[in-house]
């Protein structure tokens, strides 16, 4: 059950408002992240969600994206096909390819070439488009070890994609875009289950976090571990079903 009624709860914030609020393009996985951060966004924006099929062995993540679109009342939610990219990123990483072992710790075969680079520019010509002055990822702290999650990477491309744009935004036919994270702010996963657990209440266990695409959680990969390390660290009691128990610490 919703802790609360989401989509009246932002029909009334909108009644309330004089003015319509400023539109947000959100990339939007379905993953703990990504929901979190557009609950917490949606409070001050419109919210336009999109959702990428890469050709990644968690397909399921596709489908929990449009429920929590629905239940975080997206003004719009695109589903958007580059299985192709699946083709170009060969064997480089795990995410795509399924011959591969998935790790149960951080190596950098996790690691799918550019891919925020490939989200965040296809956003923002969304957000142009939209004349929308964010665009957003769901990156924290704990994704240092991703070079496209930091907020340097953010920024440069922040610049790049502006100055393609820069004619249009001079001439106000377009608007300057910022490319926003929790990672920008200081905020780490468990901070982000946080803030998501008080708007979401227990549908946050619906997220989906997992690297593989079984009927459940499998519990033992780097993502499902970092959920599990997390809602710990929230203090939040972890509803998720997962395939594998909990491995107890031999300490």
């Amino acid at each position: 059950m919703p802790h609360r009624d989401l989509r009246a709860q932002r029909r009334g914030q909108a009644g309330i408002a004089a003015m319509r609020m400023e539109k947000a393009v959100v990339i939007f996985s379905g993953g703990a992240d990504s929901v979190c951060s557009a609950a917490h966004l949606g409070s001050t924006y419109d919210l336009y969600g999109i959702t990428f099929s890469y050709g990644q062995r968690a397909g399921r993540e596709v489908e929990v994206a449009r429920t929590f679109a629905d239940a975080l009342d997206f003004r719009q939610h695109k589903i958007v096909d580059i299985g192709f990219m699946k083709d170009l990123y060969a064997g480089t990483n795990v995410l795509t390819d399924a011959d591969r072992q998935v790790p149960e710790e951080f190596d950098y075969t996790i690691v799918v070439p550019i891919r925020n680079a490939v989200f965040l520019t296809i956003a923002s010509t969304w957000a142009y488009t939209l004349n929308a002055p964010l665009v957003a990822y769901g990156a924290h702290t704990g994704d240092e070890n991703y070079p496209d999650c930091r907020p340097s990477f953010a920024r440069m491309l922040e610049a790049a994609l502006n100055h393609g744009e820069a004619d249009g935004i001079r001439s106000r036919v377009r608007r300057r875009i910022e490319i926003w994270s929790p990672f920008q702010q200081g905020l780490s996963k468990s901070d982000l289950l946080g803030m998501g657990h008080e708007i979401l209440g227990d549908r946050i266990f619906e997220t989906w976090s997992c690297y593989l695409g079984g009927k459940v959680h499998c519990g033992r990969c780097e993502s499902c571990m970092n959920r599990r390390n997390s809602f710990a660290t929230a203090g939040i009691q972890d509803r998720t079903p997962y395939a594998q128990p909990i491995r107890e610490s031999s300490s």
